[in-house]
């Protein structure tokens, strides 16, 4: 399942999100967007899951919660 992790602070890594999301299963792929020119954030990312019940798990536990003073908005990728 692809989902998509929404409102990131500019400074949160992708190593960080990869392990927020670990802790409910494995996750086959994580990418978190940047700017082409600049090289920095884009404040979303994708997070890969394979287990659906894993991800879905995921997705209500992580949604609305604070990450580096940021409500991050999860749910499933279109």
């Amino acid at each position: 399942m692809k989902i998509l992790v929404r409102n990131l602070s500019r400074s949160t890594t992708e190593i960080q999100i990869r392990k927020m999301f670990e802790e409910f299963g494995k996750v086959g792929n994580c990418n978190l967007v940047l700017d082409a020119i600049t090289g920095k954030s884009k404040g979303f990312a994708f997070v890969e899951m394979d287990d659906e019940e894993q991800a879905v798990r995921a997705m209500k536990a992580l949604n609305e919660t604070m990450v580096d003073k940021s409500r991050i908005r999860v749910k499933t990728a279109q």
